[in-house]
């Protein structure tokens, strides 16, 4: 049933609008009346009791801004009357989390989905060859490679735009303005093209990015930390690597990140040293024939029954809306609860979105020195930014305020809600691989592509997005699956978003159920037999986080 209006938890001070709800309104809620001064937007929030300046208001049950000017019952919270506040958090008020039961997960306890098996005991959803620059200076090689290799192979996506502007050049050559005014073009479907050669690989990902050299030494080792572990992640079968010669991100880098996380690292990898070689041609030529070899080989291996155990689940929000924190952020929290129930890993970043919540979260680990470690990488990481000027509370971006989320901390509270309510197994800093299953924190910036790029390389091999507005964020090798918090959104931008869960803003299905129903989709995805937006648009962004504040 579409309720009008909803409030989160029992002890909160602010009532959602689920739809939009006119000035002069009168709002019958919990045995309450509310008359609304003004229109209040879906999304948005009124107060329950009058606040003076300095209260406290509370949403999902934590604190999550303090009035600066006074509020009256049924009045609208804004920027201008309500600033961030959240609560302060410690491993000394540490309560441990000792009774948490996992969701019944007895209907896909025999289910397996058919991945690719490696021989370190991970399973691959995708198999996906790698080709990396490990220097700046050589981008344009990789995307020479990349023209020449996804042309020939069928990797490639049918220019529709080419078409469009080849169309105008035609028009304007006759001259014909007329015919050139009125124009217009038709929505295109999403195509992959022909079918690609080799049957057996998802597709071969070549990543460029800004770094490598002429920085610091740190950021240049954690450019060979991350793409080790990017090799490391189930989803890459096989690793091509660029190089200039005299970069500070070196080879011998690199192989000791790989090894570092995997002793036991056999999968091939082909390096090229453009000062070695001498000529651009040489050592071009000599990596399309080698990485040809390589690929043929890659394409020998076939996908295999696995349990759900081997699923590696990113959780990810961006483009966040005033229903993320109520429909699909909860979805995720409890899809995470049902992998992490049937032995799989799931992977909670975004640390700035994290802000308000840290006590819950300390206390759900399962140890104090994990939880030692999950506070201190968030006080170091909130010093830095406050040390530049950029504290957590600067977070929410202007999308995020006009719809809804006044506060670091409301778009925290929200956010977190996709770790649902499992023990967190483990943190990770950035770049630091998953050793053991459950739900894990990850330390990224909110940022979209530099906290998916983190994601993946912690182990995640598909990431769900929820996202509120909308985004067409995707990965190269750890598939993005973009999650509506509305029915509206999915209907405006349907070739980016893949799964709906506004049919619980609507009243017609609780979170549990699309919970399962996403599930179900990621089993499919983990088969093979469907692939996301961001895929059939050939979105792969990439990203080194530079370790610099990053929101």
């Amino acid at each position: 049933m579409q309720h009008k209006v909803l409030k989160v938890n029992s002890s909160d001070n602010v009532i959602v609008a689920l739809r939009n709800l006119e000035a002069g309104e009168t709002i019958e809620f919990e045995g309450e009346s509310y008359v609304l001064p003004r229109a209040i937007a879906a999304k948005h929030k009124f107060v329950t009791h009058d606040l003076a300046i300095g209260d406290h208001v509370t949403m999902y049950g934590v604190l999550v801004g303090k009035a600066t000017q006074p509020i009256a019952k049924g009045e609208q919270i804004t920027t201008f009357n309500l600033k961030h506040e959240s609560d302060e958090f410690s491993v000394t008020k540490r309560k441990p989390q000792t009774n948490w039961v996992a969701p019944d997960v007895s209907k896909w306890a025999d289910r397996t989905f058919m991945g690719f098996p490696r021989s370190d005991g991970q399973v691959g959803i995708a198999n996906y060859w790698l080709v990396i620059p490990l220097v700046f200076c050589e981008n344009r090689n990789i995307l020479k490679l990349k023209d020449a290799f996804d042309k020939a192979l069928g990797y490639a996506f049918p220019d529709i735009y080419l078409k469009q502007v080849n169309d105008l050049v035609k028009l304007y050559e006759k001259a014909d303005n007329a015919a050139l005014k009125s124009y217009n073009t038709t929505t295109q479907s999403l195509n992959l093209g022909p079918e690609p050669l080799f049957k057996n690989l998802d597709g071969i990902k070549f990543l460029t990015h800004e770094s490598g050299c002429g920085e610091s030494n740190q950021e240049s080792a954690v450019l060979a930390a991350l793409f080790g572990a990017y090799a490391n992640n189930a989803n890459v079968t096989g690793i091509t690597v660029l190089s200039l010669g005299c970069q500070k991100t070196q080879f011998d880098d690199l192989m000791k990140e790989i090894k570092s996380r995997n002793p036991n690292f056999d999968k091939p990898i082909l390096f090229f040293e453009q000062q070695a070689y001498g000529t651009e041609f040489e050592m071009m030529s000599a990596a399309i024939k080698e990485t040809f070899e390589g690929l043929i080989e890659a394409n020998k291996l076939e996908r295999q029954p696995t349990p759900l155990s081997k699923l590696n689940i990113g959780l990810k929000c961006g483009g966040s809306d005033g229903f993320s924190g109520i429909s699909a952020n909860p979805v995720l929290g409890h899809l995470s609860d049902l992998v992490v129930g049937l032995g799989g890993n799931t992977y909670l970043a975004e640390f700035p979105e994290l802000c308000g919540v840290e006590q819950e979260l300390i206390d759900r680990c399962t140890s104090e020195a994990k939880a030692q470690k999950f506070e201190t990488l968030m006080r170091d990481y909130a010093a830095k930014a406050e040390a530049v000027g950029a504290g957590f509370d600067m977070n929410p971006s202007a999308g995020n305020i006009k719809d809804g989320l006044i506060t670091d901390a409301i778009k925290s509270a929200g956010a977190a809600k996709k770790g649902g309510t499992a023990p967190i197994a483990d943190v990770l800093n950035y770049t630091e691989v998953a050793k053991e299953s459950g739900l894990h924190l990850v330390c990224t910036p909110g940022n979209d592509v530099l906290a998916t790029t983190g994601q993946a390389a912690s182990g995640a091999t598909i990431t769900l997005f929820t996202t509120g507005l909308g985004t067409p964020t995707g990965n190269p090798i750890c598939p993005i699956v973009k999650v509506s918090t509305n029915t509206k959104l999915a209907q405006k931008m349907p070739d980016i978003i893949d799964f709906d869960c506004g049919a619980i803003i609507d009243g017609e299905k609780t979170i549990e159920q699309t919970a399962e129903e996403l599930l179900e989709y990621c089993i499919q995805l983990a088969n093979g037999t469907i692939k996301t937006k961001a895929q059939l648009l050939g979105q792969d962004d990439f990203m080194p986080w530079k370790r610099g504040v990053s929101l």
